[in-house]
C-alpha cells in the first residue's frame, strides 16, 4: 500500500475569521473565565477579554493602520500578547511575531523585511533590554513609525487614542475581513541565511487550533496551561486559538518557562490540560519537588515541537495523569499540525508515533530525490497538502516555490515512515541524517534507545566528521542529578547486542545544558559545530 493518507471530512472547517469566531465564543460564554495571567494575578472573563481586545483594536485604528498593514509584537508570554493577537485579527492587520530571543540584527531584519509600521513590546525581560535594542536600531528601521511599550504609559496612551473610534467603525473593519486574508507572519528559525516569514491566513490558523484541541477533547469546562511561547505556532495557534475556538480557559503560568512554576500553576489553577515540548516535560518530571504538586485535575494535553521520547510520554500518562495526552506533529508553514494521535489511541500509538493524518488534509511519504510516493514502511520525505498550508513566504516567491510544489504539496524536509495502519513516525531531518560509510543512520532511533538508560536525563545524537567513514555517531548526553558521567566504553557496553555496530556512538559528550531555541527544540546544528571543534 502506498504511503498516502487523506484525513476525515469531520469536524467541519470553520469558514469564518478569527475575529468573528472569537465574538461567537464571547456570546456563548461571556461571564465564564477566559484568561488567567498567574504571574500578576490578573483574570478576565470572556466579556472582559473582549472589551480589552476592542480597546486595543480601536487604538490601532486610531494610529491609522489599514487592512494588510503589519504590526509586530516583541514580548514574552503575557496578557497583552493575547490582546494584540485578537485586536489585529479583528481589524485585518497582519501580526508579525518577533522571537523574544532575537538581538538587534535579527530584530531589525524582521522589522524591515515585513515592512512593519507599528511595534508593541515590553521594555525588558530576563537578559533582554528591548528598549535599548529598539533605540539602537532606530536609524536602521526607518519604516517603523511607532513603538508602544505595553508595560509603560505608552500602552495607556494608545488605548486612550482609540476612544475616539466608534463601535461601528470597529464593526465595519471586522466585517470587511475574510477567512482567506493573511493575518500572521511567523519567522522560521532557518539554519542557513536569514529566517523566512511564513504567511498564514485566518483560515489556516483558526482551523488548525480548532482541529488540534478537538482531538484532545477540550471544551468550555477545561483550563489549559500554556507554558510554550506565544510567538510560536504551538502557543498562539494550538494554544490560544485552540482555546478561544472552544471556550476553554487560557492559563499563562509565567512569561517564560520554569518547571516548578508550571507545576505549581497547574495545581493551583486546577488545569485539565498542559502543553509542552519534550525538554519541558523532562524538566518537570525530574524536578526534585515534582511529587509535591497535586496534578489530579490533569487529564489531557499535547507534547510536540520535536521528537517525543517514549519514556517521557509514558510518565506523562502514568505519573502526571494525562491519560488523553496527544502527540502532535507539524511545522510553522502548515499552521502547524498535520498529524496527531487521537485521545482514544492505545498507549503504543501514543508513545511510538506522531499519529495519523489530520482532518481535511493529505499526507504522503516520498523519495527525496525522485519525488515518487513510497510504499508504507519505507523511509522518505514527509509532505502535506490542504487548508493548513501557508499562503507562502513573505516577499519570497523563489523560496515559496521551493517549498510548495505545483500540486500544492508542502515539502517538510523531515524523514518519516508511514506504517501499515496509517500512523507515522519521524526518524529525523534530511539534514540531520548521519551517513556513516554509506549507511543511513537516523538519530531518533539511537536517542530513543539511550533514553532508557537509568542515568541519562536527556540525549541528542549527531553526526561528526570522520576521515575514514565520512561521519560517525556522537551522543551528547545530560546526566541525571548525582549520576556519574558515562564514558564511550560504558555506552558501547550498554549498546552491545542491541544496536548495530555502526549505530553505536563513537564519541560521547557530557553536557550540563543543551543549546535550545525559545520553543525548547535542541539546536542540533550548534551541537554539531561545537562537537566538531572540540573533537
Amino acid at each position: 500500500m502506498k504511503a498516502y493518507a487523506k484525513g476525515e471530512s469531520e469536524p467541519r472547517l470553520l469558514e469564518e475569521t478569527i475575529g468573528s469566531n472569537f465574538e461567537s465564543t464571547v456570546a456563548s460564554f461571556g461571564p465564564a473565565e477566559a484568561l488567567v495571567e498567574s504571574a500578576t494575578g490578573r483574570r478576565w472573563s470572556w466579556n472582559e477579554l473582549d472589551a480589552q481586545i476592542n480597546r486595543l483594536a480601536k487604538g490601532l485604528l486610531a494610529a491609522g493602520l489599514q487592512p494588510g498593514d503589519r504590526v509586530g509584537i516583541w514580548a514574552p508570554n503575557c496578557a497583552e500578547w493575547v490582546f494584540t493577537q485578537y485586536a489585529t485579527a479583528k481589524i485585518g492587520v497582519i501580526l508579525v511575531n518577533v522571537n523574544p530571543a532575537y538581538r538587534t540584527h535579527e530584530y531589525a531584519y524582521a522589522v524591515n523585511h515585513s515592512q512593519m509600521r507599528l511595534l508593541l513590546a515590553v521594555t525588558e525581560f530576563k537578559t533582554s533590554n528591548y528598549r535599548a535594542m529598539i533605540e539602537q536600531t532606530r536609524t536602521d528601521t526607518p519604516g517603523l513609525e511607532r513603538v508602544a511599550y505595553v508595560d509603560t504609559d505608552d500602552y495607556a496612551q494608545l488605548l486612550a487614542e482609540g476612544e475616539r473610534i466608534s463601535d461601528e467603525a470597529l464593526a465595519r473593519r471586522l466585517a470587511a475581513t475574510k477567512p482567506e486574508d493573511p493575518i500572521n507572519i511567523q519567522y522560521t528559525s532557518g539554519t542557513t541565511g536569514y529566517p523566512k516569514g511564513a504567511v498564514l491566513s485566518h483560515r489556516n490558523i483558526l482551523n488548525n487550533g480548532y482541529q488540534v484541541t478537538g482531538m484532545i477533547d477540550l471544551d468550555e469546562h477545561d483550563r489549559l496551561c500554556i507554558p510554550v511561547p506565544f510567538y510560536h505556532c504551538f502557543g498562539m495557534v494550538m494554544g490560544n486559538l485552540g482555546c478561544t475556538s472552544r471556550g476553554t480557559t487560557i492559563v499563562i503560568p509565567a512569561p517564560g518557562f520554569d518547571a516548578e512554576t508550571t507545576l505549581r500553576v497547574v495545581a493551583e489553577e486546577h488545569c485539565t490540560g498542559l502543553y509542552g515540548v519534550p525538554t519541558m516535560f523532562i524538566a518537570m518530571q525530574n524536578h526534585p519537588n515534582f511529587k509535591d504538586y497535586d496534578l489530579s485535575a490533569l487529564r489531557t494535553g499535547i507534547m510536540a515541537g520535536s521528537i517525543c521520547p517514549v519514556e517521557v510520554m509514558r510518565r506523562c500518562v502514568e505519573e502526571m495523569g494525562m491519560s488523553a495526552v496527544s502527540i502532535a506533529y507539524g511545522m510553522t508553514e502548515t499552521s502547524p499540525v498535520s498529524c496527531q494521535t487521537r485521545s482514544d489511541d492505545d498507549l503504543e500509538r501514543r508513545t511510538s508515533t506522531i499519529g495519523r493524518v489530520h482532518p481535511h488534509v493529505e499526507i504522503k511519504v516520498v523519495d527525496p530525490v525522485s519525488g515518487e510516493t513510497l510504499e508504507r514502511g519505507e523511509t522518505g520525505e514527509y509532505c502535506t497538502r490542504g487548508y493548513s498550508v501557508m499562503l507562502g513566504y513573505w516577499n519570497d516567491e523563489e523560496k515559496t516555490r521551493a517549498a510548495i510544489d505545483d500540486e500544492g504539496w508542502m515539502h517538510t524536509g523531515d524523514l518519516a515512515v508511514m506504517r501499515e495502519d496509517g500512523y507515522c513516525t519521524i526518524v529525523g531531518r534530511i539534514k540531520d541524517m548521519v551517513i556513516r560509510g554509506g549507511e543511513n543512520i537516523y538519530p531518533a532511533e539511537i536517542e530513543e534507545f539511550l533514553y532508557k538508560h537509568p542515568d541519562i536525563e536527556d540525549v541528542s545524537v549527531i553526526g561528526v566528521p570522520d576521515s575514514k567513514f565520512g561521519e560517525v555517531v556522537c551522543a551528547c548526553i545530560r546526566m541525571k542529578a548525582g549520576r556519574q558521567p558515562l564514558t564511550v566504553d560504558a555506552i558501547r557496553e550498554y549498546s552491545a547486542g542491541q544496536l548495530a555496530h555502526y549505530k553505536v556512538p563513537a564519541y560521547v559528550r557530557i553536557l550540563e545544558e543543551f543549546p535550545t531555541t525559545v520553543t525548547g527544540k535542541i539546536r542540533k546544528n550548534q551541537l554539531r559545530e561545537d562537537a566538531a571543534r572540540s573533537l
